[in-house]
């Protein structure tokens, strides 16, 4: 496998788990970083992030202090912001057991920061810093003061901010503990983003979630073996596609073959089309069903039709009959799946061909769904010894790979990119791509690519991408899946004439284009 050089191995990138932080953490203190200077760095950080915004600071800040280190956190910020001459006041809910933390505690009251005995009005304007507990915590914490700090969130009189984890919210899962979890404005990562806050089901706590870098040696970064990145549209800059030479034909720009569509769902089969004709590929050919090739010449005369699919009594398309007369040695890629139905006698016939096929395979929709329901199931894949990418749902996904469990949906798609040696994309509002070593966490992306028809949108794209890309390179590496599935959703963001798919596709159009003149913004 190629040394990974998307994105940089850096604190920014990486996601861990709450093991993986303290072992690092451990690390640091020895190799002779005190723990002192750690939580300082911390501390004096997270100031330096509020100064720059200073409408949150206005009609002051309360600073709830938990009793281990993270609290000690909050005593940094504490005193930072009232040197700066801001109005602050702390309330510990609990005991502090840590020497350090009830230390900087002892000093800011002798700075005039006000210790409260009581717990703060939700109704007060100021903000409130939730430095409680942050990625050590591993057991519910009491409803009432998570009830209490989610009062202030709803009132809206002033902004919560969760110092690494909110309270009440697992690092590692991104769930809460219990039945709820502080909901944050904002939640501020300490050294490096911990895995629990970039879960889909963490999205209703976190709000928006920023790095704070404290300065973790990259030569520790490099040695974690099992990398989790997290990507966003600000690395879609940093993406080094190959560029085609400029006297390629359209053989030598990629060679792709669509089978998609179906009577009972049609538009899919353009919809898969038009995201192939958006990536630029050289030669893009169908196999359709009868009713789509008709016409197909009228929005896409671009498409050669290598073949017409049958249709079943359910209008369902069978596969077959077209398979068989085409030589798939032809294609660098070939996408299978969208808006096909569910014909698991046609799978049983045709899925020989689909196995032996020694290109780049995609499956999609149906076509993992026709894998579900087969008697092979999910062994269909460890029959196959050429490179295959998927993209399922998590639901889609639990139909296909029952036995694989996991925390997250990272781990799940780890778990079976390596069981089946495929990569992995498993769609949801923070989308994974996984191989077997590697996983990319795409996050705080458009949501408006979560609709009916731009997953087949995004098919076609990543079977057109993936084939111009395989002719210049001899391993499309995964990290390639991830940067076709990011430059989709990128986008729809940038899409200003409405997010249907044909709109889309034409940002995709003038994405692809930039991306080869380095012009992306």
């Amino acid at each position: 496998m190629n040394e990974i050089v998307w994105p940089a191995i850096d604190s920014k990138h990486l996601i861990v788990d709450s093991k993986q932080m303290m072992i690092l953490e451990k690390e640091m203190f020895s190799d002779g970083m005190p723990q002192e200077a750690l939580m300082e760095k911390a501390g004096i950080q997270i100031s330096r992030w509020l100064l720059k915004r200073k409408p949150l600071l206005k009609h002051g800040i309360t600073v709830l202090i938990g009793p281990g280190h993270n609290g000690g956190d909050g005593a940094v910020i504490a005193r930072e912001l009232c040197l700066k001459g801001f109005l602050v006041q702390v309330w510990c809910p609990f005991p502090i057991k840590k020497t350090l933390t009830n230390n900087l505690l002892n000093y800011l009251t002798s700075i005039g920061v006000t210790k409260l005995v009581e717990p703060p009005d939700a109704n007060g304007k100021e903000l409130w810093i939730d430095a409680i507990f942050g990625n050590n915590q591993t057991r519910k914490v009491d409803n009432k003061l998570i009830k209490l700090i989610n009062q202030k969130f709803h009132n809206k009189y002033g902004k919560v901010i969760s110092i690494d984890i909110p309270t009440g919210l697992c690092p590692d899962k991104g769930e809460p503990f219990l039945d709820n979890a502080v909901q944050a404005d904002y939640t501020l990562a300490i050294g490096l983003n911990k895995i629990g806050l970039t879960q889909d089901s963490a999205l209703p706590f976190i709000g928006e979630l920023n790095h704070i870098d404290i300065g973790v040696p990259t030569n520790k970064l490099s040695k974690i073996e099992k990398k989790i990145f997290k990507v966003t549209y600000k690395d879609l800059k940093n993406i080094d596609l190959p560029s085609l030479p400029k006297n390629s034909d359209k053989y030598k720009r990629g060679r792709t073959l669509l089978i998609a569509g179906s009577e009972k769902y049609p538009g899919a089969a353009y919809l898969s089309l038009r995201g192939a004709i958006s990536s630029g590929a050289g030669f893009i050919s169908a196999v359709l069903p009868e009713l789509v090739a008709e016409s197909i010449w009228q929005v896409a005369p671009e498409i050669v039709l290598k073949g017409t699919m049958q249709t079943n009594h359910n209008g369902n398309a069978s596969l077959f009959s077209a398979l068989k007369n085409i030589d798939l040695s032809l294609y660098d890629s070939l996408a299978v799946g969208p808006g096909i139905g569910i014909d698991n006698d046609d799978w049983h016939k045709s899925k020989d061909y689909l196995i032996g096929f020694k290109g780049l395979l995609i499956l999609d929709a149906d076509a993992l769904n026709r894998i579900s329901e087969s008697k092979l199931g999910s062994k269909f894949f460890l029959e196959r010894k050429f490179q295959t990418w998927i993209t399922p749902h998590i639901k889609g996904f639990s139909r296909l790979f029952p036995n694989i469990e996991g925390e997250t949906n990272v781990g799940l798609a780890l778990k079976a990119a390596k069981e089946f040696n495929i990569s992995v994309l498993l769609k949801g509002a923070n989308s994974i791509v996984a191989d077997d070593k590697k996983a990319w966490q795409l996050f705080g992306t458009d949501s408006q690519t979560a609709r009916a028809g731009l997953g087949d949108l995004l098919t076609g794209f990543i079977a057109g991408s993936s084939a111009i890309d395989s002719t210049l390179c001899k391993n499309i590496t995964t990290d390639f899946f991830t940067k076709y599935v990011l430059l989709h959703s990128f986008a729809a963001s940038k899409c200003k004439k409405g997010s249907n798919a044909s709109a889309i596709g034409d940002e995709l159009s003038k994405l692809m284009r930039n991306m080869k003149t380095r012009q992306i913004s």
